[in-house]
């Protein structure tokens, strides 16, 4: 069996989402998705002061899910078909586009009486062509819901897709997985992952894969092979996500990902007169970017 070895590393360029920036991993030029994750951005770690709060206004989606996941904090989601559902550490929320969905993030009112740490990680999966255009849905996860996995100074939580024995009961329309663990100094995790692409991100903590470090911050790409060999420097916390690769590319303009250039530009026509459906309750707008 061989080890799948380093074949990209990205380090996380600052963006601003509504009040804090994230890191953001994918896309890059060299890489424009792993399996069917076509965006990555880590939010925070931040802390957010009392009276204040995230405020992500709302904005639309086409063709892809949205995979929420926090390590720390309370963010409030709600979206165009009514959905009203806080998320907390573990928990993950996984919003499918379909043909078109509208959402907001933002702390809710609790959170913002008081001064609140945010860290977590918001991921967008490509649907496959076959779904794209289909209705929206929704579906929260909480954490004592999905499947906890462990071995010598490690532990886990399936997030999403099979692995080990394990499958999570988050809905999926395609084969990609992610996983959180949690490790100790010097235990070493050994992954099997039965998907063509994967990559390991370090939240916290630094790492050491294929003989070589991985820091805090940083997305490694693996190249082909059976094992994911891992060995925590130091307590630290990590993501192994990926999947099958996509069989078509996707373009990505703003928050829409298409197999077809046209469903890019109706959707853009269609946020910029506001035919998407709204949030209910909340009225803000966020206007259609210049580029």
């Amino acid at each position: 069996m061989n080890d799948r070895r380093i074949e990209l590393r990205i380090a996380g360029r600052p963006r601003d989402i509504g009040g804090f920036n994230v890191r953001r991993l994918l896309p890059v030029a060299k890489k424009r998705s792993v399996g069917s994750f076509v965006f990555l951005d880590h939010m925070g770690p931040v802390v957010l002061p009392a009276g204040e709060g995230m405020d992500v206004k709302p904005h639309p989606h086409i063709g892809l899910a949205t995979v929420t996941y926090l390590y720390e904090g309370a963010i409030m989601h709600r979206d165009s078909l009514g959905t009203e559902q806080e998320i907390h550490p573990g928990d993950v929320n996984l919003m499918t586009s379909g043909r078109g969905i509208t959402h907001s993030e933002r702390s809710g009112d609790q959170s913002r009486q008081k001064e609140e740490r945010i860290n977590g990680l918001q991921m967008w999966v490509a649907l496959p062509k076959e779904h794209e255009d289909i209705e929206p849905f929704f579906t929260h996860v909480p954490k004592n819901d999905l499947p906890e996995i462990s071995g010598e100074g490690w532990s886990g939580r399936l997030v999403a897709g099979s692995l080990s024995g394990y499958t999570s009961p988050a809905e999926l329309l395609s084969r990609f997985f992610f996983v959180d663990i949690r490790a100790q100094a010097d235990a070493v995790f050994d992954l099997e992952p039965d998907y063509e692409e994967v990559a390991v991100y370090v939240v916290d903590g630094a790492l050491e894969i294929d003989g070589e470090n991985v820091a805090e911050g940083e997305l490694v790409v693996l190249g082909a092979g059976d094992i994911v060999k891992i060995k925590s420097l130091r307590p630290s916390i990590f993501a192994v996500l990926g999947g099958d690769a996509l069989p078509e590319p996707r373009f990505m303009y703003w928050n829409f990902v298409s197999t077809k250039k046209e469903a890019i530009e109706q959707a853009k026509d269609d946020w910029r007169h506001q035919r998407f459906d709204k949030v209910a309750g909340d009225e803000d707008y966020t206007p259609l970017p210049d580029s």
